[in-house]
């Protein structure tokens, strides 16, 4: 199993802290943020499955699951009710990748960090940053941190471009 300690450093939760994972493999990964999580009261992890291999996770307070049929559906966030949106492995394949953005950006609390995961032959990582920029996110940059994944991470900014 691969170590996630630095990608855990990314993550920086205090009581009442939620994180939405939009994926297409709930695992390993999932199961470090879920332990990373556990120590702070209050806390959510909301799972986005879209099709593929995931592992077994039971739903409780603390961890809301809903599944995706699909690459052309979009998934369901309240506005501004994340303090971090975790993309792995969808935005390349999603049939409009800035519907989906645009729905990260709604539910992001105002700061809110969006982290895409994305391997890195799948990806063009100037043209996700390029497509933050469009979308308001600000400070997109890539981090080389996990083995065969490029991470890029950018900040929605209250009251910047779409503003709340």
């Amino acid at each position: 199993m691969q170590s996630y300690k630095q990608f855990l450093e990314l993550i920086q939760p205090q009581p009442g802290f939620k994180v939405l994972d939009v994926t297409a493999h709930a695992d390993e990964l999932t199961e470090a943020v879920i332990e990373h999580l556990k120590p702070f009261a209050q806390h959510r992890l909301a799972l986005a499955l879209y099709p593929g291999e995931h592992k077994e996770f039971e739903p409780s307070d603390a961890l809301k699951i809903q599944d995706i049929p699909n690459y052309d559906a979009p998934f369901r966030a309240l506005p501004r009710d994340n303090d971090i949106v975790i993309i792995r492995d969808v935005l390349h394949k999603h049939s409009q990748a800035e519907r989906i953005l645009k729905s990260i950006y709604t539910t992001l609390a105002n700061t809110g960090d969006i982290i895409i995961v994305t391997k890195s032959e799948d990806v063009d990582v100037e043209a996700q940053k390029a497509l933050l920029e469009k979308l308001e996110f600000r400070a997109p940059n890539s981090i080389d941190i996990l083995d065969g994944y490029c991470i890029v991470m950018a900040k929605k900014m209250h009251m910047w471009g779409n503003g709340l």
